[in-house]
């Protein structure tokens, strides 16, 4: 299993900062890798709410549905995979000063065997890129709304 956590402000209200990152339309626009987030409930936030989810990790294509399992408005969206790729990311958001504090954590688990240690050397190079370049994407993103 690895962890991956990052912390990150941005000179943008909270509120704002949360409703971009719910919004699915956004995750593939900031989240670097994803270039699928689909709903397949009719819920597309809040508890309960589900993603087909299509990652690019090197040549690798991984898939997930990911299920909404916390969601506290402004403050935390924890999903968890249910299907696929296992993999579990958690989004917090505290207000700092004028702006928010979003702190991030991606939870994987690989498969055993040689499977596991396959992908493992392509997820473990590409987790430290992919959270600079997410990071990177999100801070240019939300402070258009400021």
């Amino acid at each position: 299993m690895g962890t991956i956590r990052h912390s990150s402000s941005v000179e943008v209200p909270r509120d704002r900062v949360f409703a971009y990152i719910n919004d699915h339309q956004n995750v593939p626009n900031f989240f670097f890798g994803v270039t699928r987030f689909v709903p397949v409930t009719e819920a597309t936030d809040g508890v309960g709410s589900q993603f087909a989810v299509t990652m690019k990790v090197g040549p690798k294509t991984l898939a997930s549905t990911v299920e909404t399992v916390e969601w506290v408005e402004n403050e935390l969206i924890r999903l968890e995979s249910v299907e696929g790729f296992s993999a579990n990311t958690t989004w917090n958001f505290v207000d700092a000063g004028a702006g928010t504090q979003v702190d991030v954590e991606f939870v994987y688990t690989l498969p055993g065997g040689l499977a596991g240690r396959a992908l493992g050397s392509l997820v473990e190079p590409f987790a430290g890129q992919a959270v600079r370049q997410t990071d990177k994407n999100l801070v240019e993103q939300v402070s258009r709304l400021a």
